[in-house]
């Protein structure tokens, strides 16, 4: 065993030596530089001691790149770094990366730098060299090969520092989406195909621009084609408007959403849904199928304030929903991209900025597609404003990013020198560069572009530590929200057992008496009409009779929106003064005085005049086919309606018997406070507070922090765990009939 053990290493050794290199075939990019190190003196001289024999293969090829000596490179970050920076125990990866980001910024300015083979491995090396930096921990590495792979956190650290391969916010996610087949290590022929399907991404990008689509629209708007589906008939996009259906081809731009209706042998005039301005737009997933019905998970629902009713896409597929939730995920980062760029009032350059960034994660989800076909990918976690408004504290996150992109100088010099730590290249410039330009971004000379992306040498950015801060919290809500799924049981009368064990009782028992009693269609009619009729004519019938008071309700919601400051700050300034005054009482007696008077007066000119009738618009008679789905969609919305209650009932069970200590401490604490208040101070203060805090949460000075405390609020409630449901089936037998 001695004889075998000692022939394998005298192998080895041959092996990492080359002198086997004429057997094994396949010679690696760096085998010259390895080879040029151990035979010329003069290239022996080029060398740190300090690095490792890859950090310092690494550091010559940056050093040609840069046409900056070894020795040059040192004296300048010596010379540009501080004191912690330079500390020895993180001096070899301090500087590995200062040379890494110096290069990058100067090799991401070559048009179809993706495309080059030299920039990949490049790419990659670097991340190799980073995980090894210094000669201290050094291991048996001494040429590249293509059997290298490399960790989570070298490809954090290296691959967002070049805009068009990875961001900060969402690396963590793309690495693992990568790596899901290979265990969790990203190797050289991944990585070299992700980046040629990006290639493609961008290159299909550049041809859509150039397209005749939408070209009358785009040319005024400069709009961006990023995606096209349904130009194959035999794959159309489904539009669904109330009841008709249209087969046609859906386009989303950086700015819209476009759908043009089939014709023989051209497309009608595209619809266009406007995803830039703010018209309260929602997109979710939808249910689809025949005659109304909802069978298949296969569409996205869009309404907003300027369509009279929701418009419904559907994406049909064979198997699974994948087309669907792509489609839904990039609808939404172009719409949330829009929000951000809104809410923090972005102009000029930064607005640029920030919808590139929705376009290159669009992009790069694209490419990622491409590459990873053994499960589906979770598409929202793989876009930048998509994940930002799922992650806890994901608010935090992009105000730190627009705090980025406004602080930092493009239209000036694009970077901004700090000791060891200077901000990127636009990644503006970096599309401009491949030709594909969107916005007036700033060219960048070699010498100015020392570091891309969010990214500080040996520091972590403001950025990169809310990113890790809410990473950490989202694991507590993935946890909270598994416990949910798995409280969630089929069938009303499962979830209406559940609900009557969770200690309330509810006024929705009274609809188990119909599926209790194993009523069909036909015990759900009176007379001739079907209860949906009676239904829309009893809720018709209360609209008209209630119209004053949801006219009062409408106009409070109005004046509490602040749309019309005036008139809000007077009913708040006399509001207060009521309350404060204690004349609350004396208010509600004039209100009742005031109503009947009115009714006098009304009764005394309405002497002699007939009766007016109300009037209500009788809903449309429904066949039996419509009957039925009617029913069947109102037994899923109450069966929805009781899942949601029992997941309600389950978390606050688990709040009261303190299951999760960490959320009931919080509760507990907040009750203590709300009783000190009840007890100690007056009643009307207590009730001038609820009223000030109601009324002037969506003021112009309160309204980012009341949205701001709305979604701790919503995340403190999401990480909640449901408590655990056993169901427990009955040894009684029923009889049959």
């Amino acid at each position: 065993m001695a004889m075998v053990s000692k022939t394998r290493d005298i192998i080895e050794g041959l092996v990492r030596d080359g002198s086997f290199k004429w057997l094994l075939g396949g010679r690696s990019s760096f085998d010259e530089d390895f080879e040029d190190l151990g035979k010329s003196p003069s290239a022996r001289k080029n060398w740190i001691p300090e690095l490792s024999t890859i950090a310092n293969v690494v550091l010559r090829r940056c050093s040609r790149i840069l046409s900056i000596s070894m020795d040059e490179l040192r004296d300048k970050f010596d010379g540009e770094a501080s004191a912690s920076t330079k500390h020895p125990e993180r001096y070899a990866k301090n500087f590995l990366e200062y040379c890494c980001f110096k290069t990058l910024a100067v090799s991401t300015q070559v048009a179809g730098h993706l495309a080059d083979k030299k920039f990949r491995r490049l790419t990659f090396d670097m991340m190799i060299a980073w995980e090894i930096p210094a000669a201290a921990s050094e291991t048996s590495y001494s040429v590249f090969d293509e059997d290298s792979a490399v960790g989570e956190e070298a490809f954090s650290r290296i691959a967002p520092a070049i805009p068009t391969i990875s961001d900060i916010i969402t690396c963590t996610n793309f690495f693992n989406a990568l790596t899901e087949s290979t265990g969790g290590r990203l190797y050289f022929y991944v990585y070299e195909k992700y980046l040629g399907e990006l290639d493609r991404a961008l290159k299909k990008l550049k041809t859509h621009s150039e397209s005749s689509v939408l070209s009358a629209i785009r040319s005024e708007t400069g709009e961006r084609i990023l995606d096209v589906d349904g130009t194959v008939t035999t794959q159309p996009v489904l539009e669904h408007v109330g009841v008709s259906t249209w087969p046609g081809r859906l386009t989303l731009t950086d700015r819209a959403l476009y759908f043009e209706a089939h014709r023989v042998v051209s497309f009608d005039k595209p619809k266009v849904y406007d995803l830039s301005t703010d018209l309260k737009q929602v997109i979710k997933p939808e249910l689809t199928g025949p005659w109304g019905t909802r069978l298949f998970d296969k569409a996205v629902m869009y309404k907003s304030i300027s369509l009279s009713e929701p418009v419904v896409m559907e994406f049909p597929e064979l198997k699974g929903h994948s087309r669907r939730d792509y489609w839904l995920a990039i609808m939404r980062e172009i719409l949330y991209a829009h929000a951000f760029i809104r809410k923090f009032e972005l102009k000029g350059v930064e607005q640029d900025e920030a919808l590139l960034k929705a376009v290159l994660g669009i992009l790069r989800l694209q490419a990622l597609h491409e590459i990873v076909t053994s499960k589906p990918l979770r598409n929202d976690t793989l876009l930048v404003f998509n994940l930002c408004n799922q992650l806890p504290g994901g608010d935090f996150i992009l105000e730190t990013l627009a705090g980025m992109l406004t602080s930092r100088e493009s239209d000036k010099t694009n970077h901004r020198n700090t000791e060891g730590a200077v901000h990127s290249i636009s990644a503006l410039a970096v599309m401009s560069n491949l030709g594909l330009g969107l916005g007036a971004g700033p060219n960048v000379s070699n010498e100015a572009g020392i570091i891309v992306g969010e990214m500080a040498v040996g520091e972590m950015t403001f950025l990169e530590k809310a990113v890790k801060d809410s990473r950490s919290g989202y694991k507590k809500l993935e946890s909270a929200q598994a416990s949910v799924d798995g409280v969630k049981v089929e069938g009303i009368d499962t979830n209406l057992a559940v609900m009557q064990v969770n200690f309330f009782p509810s006024p929705i028992f009274l609809a188990s008496y119909f599926y209790e009693d194993g009523l069909g269609i036909e015990g759900l009619r009176v007379g001739d009409k079907d209860i949906s009729f009676y239904w829309e004519l009893v809720t018709a019938g209360i609209r008209e009779l209630l119209f004053p008071l949801i006219q009062l309700g409408k106009y409070i919601h109005f004046l509490a929106s602040w749309e019309d400051l005036t008139k809000s700050l007077v009913f708040c300034f006399l509001s207060t003064f009521i309350i404060f005054w204690g004349w609350t009482g004396y208010a509600l007696a004039l209100l009742l005085l005031f109503v009947a008077v009115f009714m006098l007066i009304t009764r005394w000119f309405n002497q002699g005049r007939p009766v007016d009738t109300v009037k209500v618009t009788a809903p449309p008679v429904m066949n039996k086919m419509e009957q039925l789905l009617a029913v069947q969609n109102a037994i899923a919305q109450l069966e929805e309606l009781i899942q949601d209650g029992n997941i309600f009932l389950l978390k606050l069970r688990g709040l009261l018997f303190s299951m999760f200590p960490q959320a009931s401490n919080k509760l507990a604490f907040t009750l203590v406070v709300m009783a000190l208040f009840v007890a100690f101070l007056p009643i009307k203060y207590i009730f001038l507070l609820i009223f000030l805090d109601t009324f002037t949460r969506n003021s112009p000075l309160r309204k980012a922090s009341t949205e701001r405390w709305m979604r701790r609020l919503r995340e403190w409630w999401f990480s909640i765990p449901a408590a655990p449901v056993v169901l427990e089936g009955t040894t009684e037998t029923k009889k049959r009939r």
